[in-house]
C-alpha cells in the first residue's frame, strides 16, 4: 500500500493535509500519478473553503475525483499535473493533466489523464482547468469577427477568456476590473484595459466573470442593442439583484449562463469532454504571456495555513492563479 498525503477543507476557513493509503491499481485502465504541481481555481476554492456551497448544487458542484461530501470534511480541486507511475504504457513516464484535488500521489481512471504537450511548461498547464472554462464560455458567447467585446473581471477565466477572443481578427476588446494592477495582465493577454467608470458602452458581447453581483450589473450597463450577456460567475448562496427595469427590455438585452461541466450547445456531440481539455492544454502550448497568470509557488506542507490568504488575494502582487508544488519524501 502506497502512502499518500492530500489536503481536506474540515470546517469553514480551516483545512488540513491528511495521510491515506493508495490501494493496489484495481485494473489496466487505472493510472498512478505522482504530483508535479497543482492550481487553485481561487473563485470556486474559496466557495468551498468558507462552506458555502448550497445544498441544492452539492451534486452539481461535486468535483470528478473528488472525496468526502459537502459541506466538510471535504478533499477538493481539479487542476493537477504529474508524471504517470504505472497504468497504460504508453503514458507511462510522460506528464498528465488530471482533475484531481491537492494530492501527492493519487490513483485515476488513466482516461482521465490527458497528456500535457512536450513544450507546455508544467506550471502554465495548471491553467487547462481554467483555459476549459474560458474555451466553454466562448463557445456558448459565439463571438463574431469586428465585434465590440468587453469582459469584467480580470481573474484567472476573465484573462483566458480575453486572450482567446483577442485572437479573433477584428475584434475590439478591452477588459475591466476594479483592480488598476490588473492592466499588466490585461496588456500581456492583448486586451485594452480599464476601470469601470471607464468601461466602454455600445458591446454586443460581454463576459462577466468578475464573482461580483455589481460587475454583473455593470455588464448590463454597458451592453449594446441587442448585445448578449454570459455569465461566468456563480455566486454558491448569494441572491443577485439585477437592474431588469430601465433599458433591459427596450434594449433587447440576453444573458446567458455559462458553466464548465457540460459541452456547450454550439459543439455538444462535436467534441467529448475529454477533446475540449485536450485543446484546452494545446491553446496554452504557444502562450507563454500566460505565465503572468501564475503567483509564485506555494509548498504543498504550507498550504493549510497559506490557503485562506491564497483565496482571498488580489491585486498586482498576486496573480490569479496559485500555484502549489509538491516534492518526494
Amino acid at each position: 500500500m502506497r502512502a499518500a498525503r492530500a489536503l481536506w477543507t474540515v470546517a469553514p476557513g480551516v483545512a488540513e493535509i491528511r495521510e491515506e493509503a493508495l490501494p493496489p491499481l484495481p485494473g489496466p485502465e487505472a493510472a498512478l500519478v505522482r504530483t508535479l504541481a497543482t492550481g487553485v481555481s481561487r473563485g470556486t476554492e474559496r466557495l468551498v473553503l468558507q462552506g458555502r456551497v448550497p445544498r441544492s448544487q452539492w451534486g452539481a458542484m461535486r468535483a470528478p475525483l473528488m472525496a468526502g461530501e459537502f459541506p466538510f470534511p471535504v478533499k477538493y480541486g481539479y487542476a493537477a499535473v504529474g508524471v504517470m507511475e504505472a497504468g497504460p504504457p504508453a503514458l507511462l513516464g510522460r506528464r498528465v493533466f488530471c482533475l484531481h484535488p491537492h494530492q501527492d500521489r493519487f490513483l485515476a481512471p488513466a482516461a482521465m489523464c490527458t497528456p500535457v504537450p512536450e513544450a507546455l511548461p508544467t506550471h502554465r498547464a495548471l491553467l487547462a482547468a481554467n483555459m476549459e472554462t474560458a474555451l466553454n464560455a466562448l463557445w456558448d458567447a459565439r463571438p463574431l469577427l469586428g465585434e465590440r467585446a468587453l469582459v469584467v473581471g480580470g481573474g484567472a477565466v476573465g484573462l483566458l477568456a480575453a486572450a482567446l477572443l483577442a485572437r479573433l481578427p477584428g475584434l475590439e476588446l478591452a477588459l475591466c476590473d476594479t483592480d488598476p494592477g490588473r492592466a499588466p495582465l490585461a496588456e500581456a493577454v492583448g486586451a485594452r484595459f480599464c476601470t469601470p467608470e471607464a468601461a466602454p458602452g455600445g458591446r454586443e458581447l460581454v463576459l462577466h466573470a468578475s464573482g461580483d453581483p455589481a460587475g454583473l450589473r455593470l455588464a448590463l450597463e454597458r451592453a449594446g442593442f441587442e448585445g448578449r450577456v454570459v455569465e461566468a460567475s456563480w455566486y454558491g448562496d448569494r441572491e443577485v439583484a439585477l437592474p431588469l427595469g430601465e433599458a433591459f427590455h427596450a434594449g433587447r438585452l440576453r444573458i446567458l449562463s455559462t458553466q464548465v461541466g457540460q459541452v456547450a450547445p454550439a459543439m455538444r456531440g462535436r467534441r467529448t469532454h475529454g477533446e475540449r481539455l485536450a485543446l484546452a492544454l494545446a491553446l496554452l502550448e504557444d502562450a507563454p504571456a500566460l505565465d503572468a497568470l501564475l503567483g509564485p509557488p506555494v509548498r504543498f506542507a504550507d498550504l493549510p495555513r497559506a490557503l485562506p490568504a491564497l483565496l482571498e488575494g488580489g491585486g498586482a502582487a498576486t496573480p490569479p492563479c496559485p500555484v502549489v508544488t509538491y516534492t518526494e519524501g
